[in-house]
């Protein structure tokens, strides 16, 4: 998946940003909360405040590696080099925390508890993306502001 993900990084960057494709992958991941209704996966309130804490943690990394440039008067994502290894760290601390954790919580609460660092993760870094994107938008149709 990691590997998934960098492809699609890397060719996302060739095309022309848009407010739709960085809010849409907050949207669809939602729907993952629909396992919350089988007890199974669900987590106590301190599990919820201490994934959502380490998602918003890691998302910070995410968030110093997007940044967004204008080129031929489109918005585009930069590439970073940094972001892969990002990726490839925060996957290997996630897979060693699940194979740590997984001998003390029960495997459904687990999973809830990694649907919830994951989307504790992406929406932050989507929004500090969208607001960033809404910041070059307004300069790519105003101009650059005339400071006197």
């Amino acid at each position: 998946m990691a590997i998934f993900v960098t492809f699609m990084r890397m060719k996302a960057a060739k095309k022309p940003a848009s407010a739709k494709k960085i809010i849409l992958p907050p949207i669809f991941m939602s729907t993952g909360a629909l396992m919350f209704i089988f007890p199974m996966f669900r987590v106590h309130f301190l599990q919820v405040i201490e994934a959502l804490t380490v998602g918003m943690l890691f998302s910070i990394l995410l968030i110093k590696t997007s940044k967004f440039e204008i080129r031929d008067q489109q918005i585009y994502l930069k590439r970073s080099k940094a972001f892969v290894f990002i990726l490839i760290g925060l996957l290997a601390i996630r897979v060693a925390a699940k194979l740590v954790l997984s001998s003390s919580i029960d495997v459904g609460e687990l999973s809830g508890m990694f649907w919830i660092l994951a989307f504790g993760m992406i929406v932050p870094w989507r929004v500090a993306m969208y607001r960033e994107y809404r910041k070059l938008e307004k300069e790519l149709y105003i101009g650059p502001e005339i400071r006197i």
